[in-house]
């Protein structure tokens, strides 16, 4: 199959257990959760998503037309020294990441993460998974490396106490970023440092990259 992505591009992994860690992040375009269109947002199961992952109109982004074209062009953005990290993301990265694409991956000597909304099964292969719940939606694959919830969300099934149960080796709360309210911004957070606190299960991940100017 061919690939649609967004963009590709090296940076520091800005969230979770691995923050600080140098990456080819790499954004499928697509997502099972929301069209990505502003039109749309207000019935969509994820109504709270901060990242653009319409088209295919950023930087390395297009129609790669089979798995060893998108891992070349990955294995260039990675600067040598070190084991090279790829993480893909989206949209929801698992509407594409297959097979033939997993094994170009590792032929090319990288180690593999997944950043997924979980409402589909992990493929074996992938070295680090993000499960983020949104909403309502059931979640699918129920063990991993971190459980990365935004916090709060309004669903009762979107509770943290909901996932506590569940096999992952981290559990982290993201205080729901609002793009221009710097108030709601700021409760959110409050709430999250509060809901650690109370329950040490948990563990805080602030959104770095954004604090410190990167993608």
């Amino acid at each position: 199959m061919s690939y649609a992505v967004k963009e590709m591009f090296f940076t520091l992994q800005g969230e979770g257990a691995r923050s600080g860690r140098p990456a080819v992040f790499l954004r499928f375009a697509g997502c099972n959760l929301w069209s990505g269109l502003e039109r749309d947002r207000a019935g969509a199961a994820c109504r709270f998503c901060d990242t653009d992952f319409v088209g295919m109109d950023g930087d390395n982004g297009g129609r790669y037309r089979d798995a060893q074209s998108l891992v070349e062009t990955a294995r260039a953005l990675w600067p040598g020294g070190g084991r090279p990290y790829v993480v893909c993301t989206g949209g929801e990265p698992l509407l594409q990441l297959d097979r033939p694409l997993l094994e170009s991956f590792r032929r090319a000597g990288f180690e593999i993460g997944i950043e997924t909304n979980g409402t589909l099964p992990v493929p074996d292969g992938v070295d680090w998974i993000c499960v983020s719940p949104k909403g309502k939606e059931a979640l699918v694959q129920q063990e991993g490396d971190e459980l990365k919830l935004v916090y709060p969300q309004p669903e009762p099934e979107s509770h943290p106490s909901s996932f506590e149960g569940l096999n992952f080796g981290h559990f982290y709360l993201q205080p729901l970023d609002v793009p221009g309210d710097e108030a709601q911004c700021l409760a959110n957070l409050k709430a999250s440092i509060a809901y650690c606190l109370d329950h040490p299960h948990w563990s805080l991940s602030l959104q770095t990259h954004k604090q410190i100017g990167i993608r």
